[in-house]
């Protein structure tokens, strides 16, 4: 951690009065965070965002003897001058002060108490042997303790890395340092207004949030005046767990998930591995399973047996209020709604050249179809309002898909059976690409909706679709720009690499729909491709298009509350 102070706040004083209603007191690590990085304190206080790292696991080990909490330690009036005491994991509170604190260790001795904060790693060499956000932490609990009556001047934070003690006075200078991180929280909670993101600070490259905050994407995109460091991609090796088979139940033993069909253990998943569960058609999932995968914030996706998405299933959902009121205002917003969507079929349409210019296989050139799809992509900035739009999307969809059969590589050899397409069509789709296309669909609005669940945004309320029941409306806008570069693309890759066949299909009353075997290989085919790796076209880094939705979906959220300009699409070359 670098010593380096937050950028000056306002320090107002407010006069805080005792407690009532339903108003939260402030924990004292939230003045912690607050005086490392103001940013970092209203996204965990206001926003309630949370994300672990590699530190905060440490934290949490170096926790484990004192996170076990003491029968009793006696009130302040019941201190024995003459006994030792020791109180581990003990949590007080003051109304009057607005504050809470759980407490790692307390000593008594002689009628003194003195807090004992545990820390992970090694004791810093700087001045006053800690950094001020630790200290501050440390008065807190203090002030906290006299507040409850006990005799406490001092503190003490422990390094279990190097097993040293820095004593910290809690003197005037400390005190007032205290109150002006308390005051300034209270202040930007109370203003409703995020504070601005730090700029090339070391501390960002640190911070278990700094994918949730993305400080030099939003002042890069602000300012442009300083290239982003890859530190907002982080590698994430938990992947979705498919399980399709008939009557197949999910359960949970140790940190695993069973997978069993007839009471015959077939499959198991390390729950530590596996970010969401996605259940087509007829599976059971037990009710501990259930609701372990709920408290792990695991999602589980509902499908019909033949990819239809039903649905999905959280536990109590993200905290972030202050972003879900920013959208639905916004929603409400005609010109707001018509920027978004022009922007997003722009994207769509110049995404859609893209795949048609690295998969062309006619012997006429490309620019037979890229040429009118840029117009209509320029076009589409001059739309008037939303219907005008939905006409030059559809234009363009028809100018694309009629050529999509010329994407498609045919077969060497006469007799063998070869995949036509000749228009798009769906509900139910009548042949198999039409099929494999539909079924991608699918899969792509499920993973949007989960990631935007994930970052706190409402999947049905949208801004170009317009909101229906039971419609993903959000989650089908921001999934445009994508249709082509991973839903289609994907589509073609099965189909040129042989890795799904015609015979993996199956025809009924006019439907056809991929069958186990197809399916299963499609599925690992579009996983594949989200787990592909790519340069970001605005930030330069490297990152797969899983985290590529991910900061898609937060800068989506930064441009709701007003601090991005607008809404930066992805679009590749």
């Amino acid at each position: 951690m670098a010593d380096e102070r937050p950028p000056i706040q306002l320090e107002l004083p407010l006069p805080f009065p005792e407690l009532s209603g339903d108003m939260p007191l402030l924990p004292a690590r939230m003045i912690n965070e607050y005086q490392y990085c103001p940013r970092l304190a209203y996204l965990e206080w206001v926003q309630g965002e949370w994300a672990a790292s590699a530190d905060t696991v440490e934290g949490d080990h170096a926790h484990r003897r004192v996170d076990k909490p003491s029968k009793s330690f006696p009130e302040a009036d019941e201190l024995d001058d003459a006994e030792k005491l020791h109180g581990r994991s003990i949590t007080l509170s003051s109304n009057r002060l607005g504050l809470i604190a759980k407490l790692d260790l307390i000593e008594a001795e002689d009628g003194v108490v003195t807090p004992i904060d545990y820390k992970r790693g090694k004791r810093p060499h700087v001045a006053r042997g800690a950094y001020d956000p630790e200290r501050v932490q440390l008065c807190v609990q203090g002030m906290v303790l006299q507040e409850h009556g006990y005799v406490c001047e001092e503190g003490a934070l422990y390094f279990v890395q190097s097993r040293e003690r820095v004593r910290v006075a809690f003197d005037e200078e400390l005190k007032q340092l205290t109150a002006n991180a308390i005051n300034g929280l209270r202040l930007i909670a109370a203003g409703g207004h995020i504070p601005e993101p730090l700029q090339d600070s070391p501390k960002c490259s640190g911070c278990s949030l700094v994918g949730i905050c993305l400080p030099d994407e939003v002042n890069y995109l602000r300012h442009a005046d300083l290239e982003p460091r890859p530190l907002a991609v982080m590698r994430d090796e938990a992947l979705p767990v498919y399980v399709q088979a008939w009557k197949a139940k999910i359960g949970k033993k140790g940190e695993e998930l069973e997978i069993s069909i007839d009471d015959e253990k077939v499959q198991t998943a390390r729950l530590v591995d596996t970010s969401q569960v996605v259940v087509m058609g007829n599976v059971y999932i037990t009710t501990p399973c259930l609701q372990d995968l709920m408290k792990r914030e695991i999602p589980v996706s509902w499908h019909s047996y033949g990819g239809w998405f039903v649905g999905h299933t959280i536990g109590t959902g993200h905290k972030n209020v202050e972003l879900r009121t920013a959208q639905y205002k916004a929603s409400f917003d005609d010109k707001t709604c018509l920027a978004i969507a022009r922007n997003l079929v722009r994207a769509k349409i110049q995404n859609c050249r893209t795949q048609a210019r690295r998969n062309w296989r006619a012997d006429e050139p490309v620019e037979i179809l890229l040429e009118p799809l840029k117009s209509l992509a320029d076009k589409s900035q001059r739309a008037l309002d939303l219907p005008q739009l939905l006409g030059i999307e559809g234009a363009a969809a028809a100018l694309y898909f009629g050529a999509f059969d010329k994407l498609i590589k045919k077969p060497d050899d006469s007799k063998q059976m070869s995949f036509d397409f000749n228009t798009r069509n769906r509900r139910p789709p009548t042949d198999p690409v039409n099929a494999l296309l539909s079924f991608a669909y699918a899969m792509l609005v499920r993973t949007w909706t989960m990631n935007l669940s994930a970052v706190g945004l409402d999947p049905y309320r949208g801004f170009y679709h317009q909101p229906r029941y039971g419609r993903p409306a959000l989650a089908l806008d921001l999934m445009e720009p994508f249709r082509p570069i991973i839903a289609d693309s994907t589509v073609l890759q099965v189909i040129n690499n042989g890795e799904v066949r015609p015979t993996d299909f199956i025809c009924a009353a006019g439907s056809v729909a991929l069958n186990e075997g197809g399916r299963k290989r499609f599925i690992t085919a579009f996983e594949r491709r989200l787990s592909q790796e790519v340069t970001h076209p605005i930030f330069g880094y490297k990152a797969n298009y899983r985290q590529v939705f991910e900061i898609q979906a937060r800068l989506f959220g930064r441009y709701l509350l007003g601090e991005l300009p607008e809404y930066p699409n992805f679009t590749t070359r």
